[in-house]
């Protein structure tokens, strides 16, 4: 079971197209099987945010979390599953949308509307994954959960 300890960008640097939210050591650490592993920038080190379509663009790249020897790899797709993931990721760009909006506030209107549309690519993320590893019963599950969610 994986969920967040804390997670906080060493920098953030935005341009045009992304806010770019970077890593480091000392900022995004795990709790993975009940035991807390620190993030190592081994692999990807930042998490791409496209503020056009305000989705992670770097679903597929890969985190390293370490305790002592053992190194955990998790895919930046299985972090968007947690609730507690997608709530600290919310908190870090939030600002950045505002900027883009002209304006101080974001309604809880649009704020509802990203969650959602999160919740959603995530959903079709592990549908795709239930189809790939031929595991009809959860298929079943969460298709019944995208009907219920699209209806």
């Amino acid at each position: 079971m994986l969920s967040v300890k804390m997670l906080k960008p060493y920098y953030v640097k935005e341009d045009e197209k992304f806010i770019r939210i970077v890593l480091a050591y000392q900022y995004f650490s795990m709790h993975i099987d009940g035991k807390l592993y620190q993030f190592v920038p081994l692999e990807s080190r930042e998490i791409i945010i496209d503020r056009k379509r305000q989705k992670v663009h770097n679903v597929y790249d890969i985190f390293v979390f370490q305790r002592g020897s053992k190194l955990i790899y998790v895919a930046i797709t299985d972090l968007l599953q947690l609730g507690d993931f997608l709530t600290h990721l919310n908190s870090i760009v939030h600002p950045y949308f505002r900027k883009d909006m002209g304006y101080e506030e974001v309604s809880q209107k649009e704020m509802d509307n990203f969650f959602h549309s999160l919740e959603r690519e995530n959903l079709k993320r592990m549908i795709d994954q239930a189809l790939d590893d031929g595991d009809k019963d959860r298929f079943k599950l969460l298709t019944d959960e995208w009907k219920l969610m699209s209806g």
